[in-house]
């Protein structure tokens, strides 16, 4: 009864009200009912609905006495919602840095997909290789790349001696058949270069040492070696390594850190070559390295060699030509290079 005594007396005192003020609360309470009459248990107010009351809310100042359904709060939610999503479409183009070229964008996302043991320096790298000056930040979000430090006494001791260091190391490879072979490797620090590597199912510190005497034939080798404490550099190794008037540098025990260089290059071996190809034999794997040492030196770039390779590769401008992608190592890495029409 008392609702019915409220609604009389708001009818009566809307017919002193201005007609604009009719009109707006006939559509508000029209829609009201419009909503309810919709298939659902609960009212759902869609995108247009809730345009129409932000804009009654900005029309109407007694838009809330109209109000049957949902709460003034509701609308006051969606006119700030609708206040963010203006300004931030009104903001989508800013001033700053300008938008990379589509083309660029294509084979920034090219090269990421044909070479996927890249990292975002890499990529850089390479398109710094072909005249194309592109931010890290910019392709770090592609392919993140986490660093190691190393020990500040160690680095510093490479550092001042790194044209004078050559390291070796051994690492295994197992077959399709479950052999084990075992590669050793000889790296001159200089410019991060494979100077020799060997593969054997039986290594022995002579066939060790007899490898780096085939490492340094005809050059005068460098003046210290690094090498961890395995026992398969024996007697006569050393005895070699003494024939060629090399000082031998001793890492501490398991501290593969202090040998990083060669470290790092098997590391690179296993997760760019040997992680995704099957060996079936010795053959194949020096044939495998072979190819992969080559791509190593005559193209991968190093951020330790200044984003050069160890073999320097110029720079390659714009106007050369068209850039096009030549495989290495049966497909797992690409050259980018520009081509003359």
């Amino acid at each position: 009864m008392f609702g019915v005594i409220i609604a009389v007396l708001r009818s009566l005192g809307a017919a002193f009200q201005p007609r604009r003020q009719l009109v707006l609360e006939n559509l508000a309470l029209r829609h009201q009912l419009l909503v309810l009459s919709r298939n659902a248990k609960k009212p759902r107010f869609r995108n247009p609905d809730r345009l129409l009351w932000v804009v009654l809310r900005a029309v109407w100042a007694r838009w809330e006495k109209a109000l049957v359904i949902i709460q003034p709060q509701t609308v006051i939610g969606w006119h700030r919602a609708g206040f963010r999503r203006y300004w931030r479409w009104k903001s989508r183009r800013r001033d700053g840095r300008p938008s990379l070229e589509p083309e660029l964008i294509q084979l920034i996302r090219r090269m990421w997909q044909a070479n996927p043991t890249w990292g975002s320096p890499r990529i850089r790298d390479e398109l710094a290789k072909l005249g194309l000056q592109v931010s890290d930040s910019t392709i770090r979000k592609y392919r993140p790349k986490p660093q190691r430090p190393s020990s500040q006494a160690w680095k510093t001791f490479l550092h001042n001696h790194t044209t004078q260091i050559a390291a070796v190391d051994f690492f295994t490879v197992p077959t399709a058949t479950f052999r084990v072979l075992f590669v050793f490797i000889v790296l001159a620090h200089k410019r991060r270069k494979v100077v020799h590597f060997a593969v054997t199912e039986s290594p022995s510190a002579f066939w060790a040492g007899q490898q780096l005497v085939n490492a340094f034939p005809f050059e005068m080798a460098p003046k210290f070696l690094l090498r961890d404490r395995d026992s398969i550099y024996g007697t006569e190794f050393m005895r070699r390594v003494a024939g060629l008037g090399m000082h031998e540098k001793l890492i501490t025990p398991r501290s593969p850190w202090q040998n990083p260089y060669v470290e790092r290059l098997i590391g690179t071996l296993r997760r760019e070559c040997l992680d995704h190809v099957i060996i079936f034999n010795d053959r194949q794997l020096e044939r495998v390295l072979r190819e992969y040492v080559e791509y190593y030196h005559a193209h991968r770039t190093h951020r330790a060699l200044e984003h050069d390779c160890p073999l320097p590769r110029p720079i390659e401008a714009p106007g050369q030509g068209k850039i096009v992608e030549l495989p290495w190592v049966g497909g797992l890495h690409h050259r980018y290079t520009r081509q003359a029409a």
